[in-house]
């Protein structure tokens, strides 16, 4: 059955930039459904004595790059592999792509905001900052208003990112914006970036992870 959201979309993307406005618009409604998380994890904190040893070993990898094991590697541990394996992802887009990291940190603002992560913001908004982010945009998108960009790959970035999670594709325009600024690899490197980051605000939000510190930096 096509949805309400479906049913206009459908009617209006036959112009690409209409259709991008009316995401926009989606994403700003959003702000009226807020969820209202409580101060606990629904799962237990991780007890080191009952890890099987192909646990501990990937939960001691973590202590050793991170210090600590939280976020969504404390709920993955519940299964060693897929746990190993996203790390490997998150450690990948990291430092491991040809994507500047300037833009994939704001590219995980904007899937954290999307979907309220407060867990994933709280961690990533530093990094952004660090990257060459600016505070003006760091804020407009908190507060789910359209940033104005002075870089053109920013603004790219930020318009993807908005129509994956809200349409599960992109449009014509779209993908010929993304090989014309980044290429081929590139634009697979960002594309498959929101994807990851889109299961990390899930398993976040699934389980109600909570912000380190308790204070939560989206409202």
């Amino acid at each position: 059955m096509i949805n309400r959201r479906q049913a206009i979309l459908g009617a209006v993307c036959a112009d690409d930039r209409l259709c991008l406005t009316i995401q926009m618009l989606w994403y700003v409604m959003a702000g009226a459904r807020e969820r209202k998380d409580p101060p606990m994890a629904r799962l237990p904190e991780i007890d080191e004595e009952r890890l099987t040893g192909e646990q501990k070993e990937i939960y001691n990898r973590i202590k050793r790059v991170r210090g600590q094991v939280r976020g969504p590697f404390a709920v993955w541990l519940r299964n060693a592999e897929l746990a190993n394996h996203t790390l490997e992802l998150q450690d990948l887009f990291a430092s491991r792509v040809k994507l500047d990291r300037r833009l994939v940190q704001l590219m995980i603002l904007v899937s954290a905001r999307l979907s309220s992560a407060q867990f994933a913001w709280s961690v990533h908004e530093p990094h952004a900052r660090e990257h060459g982010i600016s505070s003006e945009i760091i804020e407009a998108v908190r507060e789910r208003r359209t940033p104005l960009f002075e870089r053109e790959d920013e603004r790219f970035v930020y318009d993807i990112t908005i129509e994956l999670n809200t349409t599960s594709t992109v449009s014509d325009l779209t993908f010929r914006r993304g090989l014309d600024l980044f290429g081929e690899q590139k634009l697979v490197e960002l594309v498959s970036s929101i994807g990851f980051y889109a299961m990390v605000a899930m398993t976040l939000n699934a389980f109600e992870v909570p912000v380190p510190g308790g204070k939560k930096p989206l409202v």
